[in-house]
């Protein structure tokens, strides 16, 4: 089961990404954008999910996913981290909320990372 430290080595090896305290919990961010939180005591993540693919996610895997309420005007989802199946599924949550925070020049020199689904 991955935990908060697992999190942040995962996000801190994403390009330009950075940590800072914010509303007293740890953020993460590319090139100064925000791309996932560390809530509730660290024991979940918030990302970046488009509200379309956030609302299945809920749907599908409500025991995994959920939207805080203060969260539910914008493109975030929140994950529990005990629900989460290993690093593999965390890591490619991470980057995919970084590829919806980075900047083209950095999606452009990192094509490893991946394009998000044109949907």
């Amino acid at each position: 089961m991955p935990d908060a430290e697992d999190v942040r080595r995962i996000a801190l090896s994403l390009p330009d990404t950075t940590e800072k305290i914010a509303w007293s919990m740890p953020t993460f961010r590319v090139a100064g954008k925000m791309f996932a939180t560390l809530p509730e005591n660290e024991t979940s993540l918030a990302v970046r999910c488009p509200k379309v693919e956030r609302d299945e996610l809920v749907l599908a895997e409500p025991e995994k996913f959920w939207i805080a309420d203060h969260e539910a005007q914008f493109a975030w989802v929140r994950a529990r981290l005990a629900a989460l199946e290993d690093e593999d599924e965390l890591r490619d949550i991470l980057a995919d909320s970084w590829r919806q925070a980075a900047p083209t020049r950095l999606l452009d020199a990192h094509p490893e990372l991946g394009r998000p689904a044109v949907g």
